[in-house]
């Protein structure tokens, strides 16, 4: 694969990161909307977004070709209802105010990510990322038992999104085009809950009972879902699990300042002692990326 290939999906898992990191600010508006209907209108609008960009850019045979291949449409509707899960637990720990933990689940997944690597893919590090893996296994430990409570929703949140990524990269499939299909299967439940909900008066989406701001908010949550996902998807067939592992601590870190500084959420001394470590592990991965893509570049000059 070229340096540009890899580069591009640098950029591309980056530009995603930041995108999850910020999120919390974006679903804190709907807060008056009950979670389940904010999933499922991010699910439904998402569906209909990425499908119609598909059908206009590549006609109607892109979902032929994915379904016609039974192995992979099986891995699609396995990571469809991984990222379902993930996205409704995450929705509903952002508005019940867990963001903080939310985003210690979110500091947790780069480890299983990097030990999946390892593991499953025989991908190596070399002693400074293992120094850096350690520093940020550390903290996330300290932060596990310093909690105060069992972290349930951190680790369904890491656990969920970990299986996710080692599918999507396993899963052979244009990334925008893997996304349209891991969004129809879930459009169908999603589709039929909201249009039972209008029916029996428990929405609010027509009515706009939410005002028209908040209907148009719940639309555009769905190219707000679909973005990093797509970005996502590409960097994890394009750069190593293990480097998409450790930079997916962006995210987690601005969903942190998120709740410390805009909702409030406490953050004592035993949390800044575990992202204090986490985020050391994070200077010494950058600092060694650094150093090694800068002699690649003086050895490619040579």
């Amino acid at each position: 694969m070229s340096l540009d290939a890899r580069g591009r999906g640098l950029w591309m898992a980056v530009g995603a990161f930041v995108l999850w990191g910020v999120m919390p600010l974006y679903w804190h508006l709907l807060k008056q909307v009950p979670s389940l209907q904010v999933v499922a209108h991010r699910a439904l609008w998402s569906a209909l977004l990425v499908a119609a960009f598909l059908t206009l850019t590549r006609g109607r045979g892109w979902l032929r070709e994915v379904l016609a291949k039974p192995r992979l449409a099986g891995m699609l509707f396995a990571s469809g209802m991984l990222i379902g899960f993930n996205w409704s637990l995450y929705v509903w720990a952002v508005n019940a105010g867990h963001v903080v933990e939310t985003s210690l689940g979110y500091f947790i997944n780069p480890l299983l990510n990097v030990v999946i690597g390892v593991v499953f893919l025989r991908e190596r590090l070399v002693p400074a990322q293992w120094v850096a893996v350690g520093l940020a296994a550390c903290g996330v430990l300290w932060l596990t038992f310093n909690y105060g409570g069992f972290p349930w929703i951190a680790l369904a949140l890491a656990g969920s999104f970990a299986i996710y990524g080692l599918i999507r990269r396993r899963a052979e499939v244009d990334a925008v085009a893997g996304l349209g299909v891991e969004n129809l299967y879930l459009l169908v439940p999603a589709a039929a809950l909201l249009a039972w909900l209008e029916a029996g008066g428990g929405g609010g989406f027509a009515s706009l009972r939410w005002g028209a701001a908040g209907s148009l908010l719940l639309v555009l949550g769905g190219a707000l879902t679909a973005l990093p996902l797509i970005g996502f998807a590409y960097a994890v067939r394009r750069v190593s699990l293990s480097t998409v592992g450790l930079l997916q601590y962006l995210a987690p870190t601005l969903q942190l300042l998120c709740g410390v500084l805009v909702f409030g959420e406490p953050f004592g001394r035993d949390r800044a002692v575990g992202f204090t470590l986490i985020w050391i592990g994070l200077a010494v991965f950058a600092i060694d990326g650094a150093v090694r893509a800068r002699r690649r570049i003086v050895a490619q000059q040579a």
